[in-house]
């Protein structure tokens, strides 16, 4: 049966329509907001998986012909998803996997079809919604419904929904979240306080409500009935006969201070439980191990909440000890090493010039667009002390260079300021804690190693949580052990003055503001002193390495870029070719003068602002040659001027023929030497040669 519901949010109207799309599927419906219709389908398998974790895979595709275009390049098909897709697909997985009963274990998935787009309405938001709304009606077991919204401030600095992409630079907030309670948050923020953070959070919390109620709607007139679900039960007997054998072992084992020493003795203790049962069943051997691991968590969590004791010994808001150092690496432009107990990044800066700008092309571009920063994060397996093969990008490693990126895109300085391409790769060396925190500190003084003039040093912390319902305690820079035993990983990035990105997921039915709120502030607290520790080690841009391109910007007239480039360009490929530099022009006059050798980029500017200037004595000029006598070459600089250059001033050495040097037709670089009282043009050949070359 076909069922269609309407909801209107910030005067924009939303249509979800069910029962008529994909209909082999558990659950689909098509959500639509003007322009823009996003089509999610679910599907899940009929009997459990064998994986120890809940099998779910989440697809955001994009379509071009949704925007009416073609892909650009030589295959005309969508391959695989652009980073925007996959960061699009981690944030509805990551809004919707805590929400899946912990009992439900079959692989399933959700998959969101961008059919039709209009830049007015966020498919992204559209897509969570829809994946929310096809697993409520679905027989999927799933949660109490959720929904995101993007949230930015106006030109006025209001905050609103349904941003356009020149609205997102001050704040670009996603937020999902429950009736009661936020379930996720993603952003990137220019300095923005906590306490404003803290408000758009809350307006974007309440801006969802109404996409809550028309799910529900929609549930009581077209959904299934959910797959019923056996909970697990716990066997008393097998948890307190592994307690009585293991426990004190297992104590111990929690004590040690060594990540890898831990793990080993954690390990050998496992190994002992499943010998203990190797001759019953392998289902009783599960069992066995799934008790081992629950008596860690549990007592890991308690030790928390009832002494206020932390695996490595440190108290709820301690940050572990910090090292900082820069100019490891000879060649790299800049290169840093950030160390922070057990987690180690390195960090490299590779300058580059307007060719080496990121190209990408998605549906809310004209055409190919570009962006000059970059930053790229490796998470190698012998950071985790783990062998693994060594394959393409994971989903992990593209989000967590993502938040990086943006942590530090509100620092580097415009183009017209400092013109260079911008990439930092962050290398994590070992991770025990949140290796992309670790990646933005690096990040900061690679940068500054590099010379590049940030606006600000930044750092970033990552939080976590433990609660039981009754008691909360949040916990600072947090072990990876607190992150899979923990109810929450929340990062955040900023300097002394504010944010500039923060990315939350939690494993718990949601959060309350107050938490939040002392998330934030603790945060704050831990980011202050990591900032005190980069800037003792590095304050101020070291001059530039000498193996960077160095470039010279100037600005021309508008109207003279045609003369600089000349006829089928070949204006500028003489001034390239006499000069040995790179040279790019941007629309609004400005040229940028590319090369190692200051000379070689001083001749170039000489050479340029002759050729767009109007002539005078000493003003150099690309002249076409149109006459030639027996004492020298008429030679046209400017279109309607033209001056004589004579033999003696055609090269540096005496010649017989003005021939063996020009002819009619070439083209040749000349300076202006003389004007005289009728106005006539005095030019040299060797003077122009000996400053283009020098």
């Amino acid at each position: 049966m076909s069922c269609v519901e309407r909801v209107e949010i910030f005067g924009k109207e939303i249509t979800i329509e069910a029962g008529k799309f994909a209909k082999q599927a558990n659950g689909s419906v098509m959500v639509s907001c003007g322009g823009t219709q996003v089509l999610v389908t679910v599907c899940a398998d009929d009997e459990d998986s064998n994986n120890a974790f809940f099998p779910l895979t989440v697809d955001y595709i994009e379509k071009f012909y949704a925007a009416g275009k073609i892909p650009g390049g030589y295959f005309k098909r969508e391959a695989r998803p652009s980073w925007a897709e996959l960061i699009t697909a981690r944030v509805i997985d990551r809004s919707l996997r805590p929400n899946f009963p912990e009992e439900y274990q079959r692989t399933t998935q959700v998959i969101c079809t961008v059919l039709s787009f209009e830049i007015a309405s966020d498919p992204a938001a559209l897509a969570l919604l829809g994946a929310s709304c096809a697993l409520t009606i679905s027989d999927i077991p799933f949660g109490e419904s959720l929904a995101g919204i993007r949230v930015a401030f106006d030109e006025e600095g209001k905050l609103i929904v349904f941003p356009t992409p020149s609205q997102l630079a001050k704040l670009d907030l996603f937020i999902s979240a429950k009736r009661q309670s936020v379930v996720m948050v993603e952003a990137s923020a220019s300095f923005v306080s906590e306490q404003k953070m803290l408000e758009a959070m809350s307006f974007g919390h309440q801006t969802i409500q109404p996409l809550l109620d028309v799910q529900q709607r929609l549930r009581e007139q077209v959904g299934k009935d959910k797959i019923e679900l056996t909970a697990k039960e716990v066997d008393t007997d097998l948890e307190q006969t592994i307690k009585e054998k293991y426990f004190t072992n297992i104590v111990e084992a929690l004590a040690v201070r060594d990540k890898i020493a831990r793990k080993k003795t954690l390990k050998a203790i496992k190994k002992q439980v499943v010998a203990d049962y190797e001759e019953e069943d392998e289902q009783r051997q599960a069992e066995a191990v799934e008790t081992y691991e629950r008596i860690i968590s549990e007592h890991v969590r308690q030790q928390v909440l009832t002494e206020g004791v932390r695996i490595d010994g440190r108290s709820a808001t301690d940050i572990r000890s910090i090292t900082c150092e820069t100019g490891l690496l000879g060649s790299p432009h800049g290169s840093s090493l950030f160390t922070r107990g057990e987690t180690q990044a390195m960090a490299t800066v590779t300058l580059g010039t307007g060719d080496d700008e990121q190209r990408f092309e998605n549906l809310s571009t004209q055409q190919s667009s570009s962006y000059r920063f970059m930053l790229h994060y490796n998470f190698p397996p012998y950071c985790v002390g783990e062998t693994r093969r060594l394959m393409g990008l994971s989903r992990r490693e593209i989000g967590h260079g993502y938040l990086a990126e943006r942590a530090l895109s509100h620092i580097i300085p415009e183009v017209s300021d400092f013109g260079y391409t911008i990439r930092i790769v962050s290398e994590v060396l070992e991770s025990n804690g949140s290796s992309s925190m670790a990646s933005v500190c690096a990040g900061t003084m690679a940068l500054l190693h590099a010379g590049v003039p940030i606006k600000s040093h930044i750092a970033g912390v990552a939080m976590g949580l433990i609660s039981d319902g009754e008691r909360t305690v949040v916990l600072s820079d947090i072990l990876g052990d607190e992150d899979h035993l923990g109810d929450m990983d929340f990062k955040v990035c900023g300097d002394e003055h504010g944010i500039t990105a923060l990315q939350m997921d939690i494993k718990v039915s949601g959060l309350a503001k107050e938490t939040l709120e002392q998330a934030l502030e603790q945060a704050r607290q831990g980011r202050l002193l990591i900032l005190k520790e980069l800037q003792k080690t590095i304050k101020e841009p070291c001059d530039l390495p000498l193996n960077a391109p160095r470039i010279t910007s100037i600005k021309i007239s508008e109207a003279k870029i045609r003369d600089l480039i000349g006829p089928g360009g070949k204006v500028i490929k003489k001034v390239i070719a006499d000069t040995g530099v790179k040279l790019d022009i941007e629309d609004n006059g400005v040229v940028r003068i590319i090369s190692p050798d200051f000379a070689r980029s001083e001749a170039a500017k000489a050479v340029i602002l002759s050729i767009v200037s109007d002539p005078e004595v000493g003003s150099i000029h690309l002249g076409t040659v149109k006459k030639v006598t027996d004492f020298g070459a008429f030679i046209e600089i400017k279109p309607g001027i033209d001056g004589l250059c004579h033999i003696s001033q055609l090269a540096d050495r005496r010649i017989d023929k003005v021939t063996d040097i020009v002819n009619v037709g070439d083209e040749v670089m000349v300076r202006v030497i003389e004007i005289d009282r009728q106005g006539r043009f005095k030019l040299s050949r060797k003077d122009a040669q000996g400053e283009s070359t020098s």
